[in-house]
């Protein structure tokens, strides 16, 4: 698998959370994703941000455009130091939420994209990668 391009940006604020949106997106059209790809990958980015940096106190998203073969596609991984995830089995459920939320957050996002990977460590933070394929 080739990685087209790559680029790291700070989540740590709502600024950074909208710029990343908005750079997945570009990134989405670069590979060619339809419009429906398109909304469900900024979607599933959009919500991994906000858990970057509501229950990591902030990070980084890094993005790779992929190329396997003919396929293309969009890597983003979310990456803190934050608290970490003590029962990912338990926050990965639907309505699980620590922060008051719909508790969607995690499981929504699973649903949202082709690949989901998530490594989370208590007291070390979290790491959640996502790729869509067009």
């Amino acid at each position: 698998m080739a990685v087209l391009r790559d680029e790291l940006i700070g989540l740590r604020s709502m600024d950074d959370i909208i710029k990343a949106r908005q750079l997945v997106r570009e990134w989405a059209i670069f590979q060619g994703l339809s419009l429906v790809d398109q909304t469900k990958l900024v979607t599933a980015a959009s919500e991994l941000a906000r858990n970057t940096m509501i229950h990591g106190g902030g990070g980084e998203m890094r993005l790779q455009a992929l190329n396997e073969g003919l396929r293309r596609g969009i890597k983003v991984m979310f990456i803190d130091t934050g608290p970490g995830i003590a029962d990912i089995e338990l926050a990965m459920k639907d309505g699980y939420t620590t922060k008051g939320g719909l508790g969607l957050g995690l499981s929504g996002s699973k649903r949202l994209v082709n690949e989901f990977e998530i490594d989370s460590k208590p007291g070390k933070g979290t790491t959640v990668c996502i790729v869509r394929w067009k």
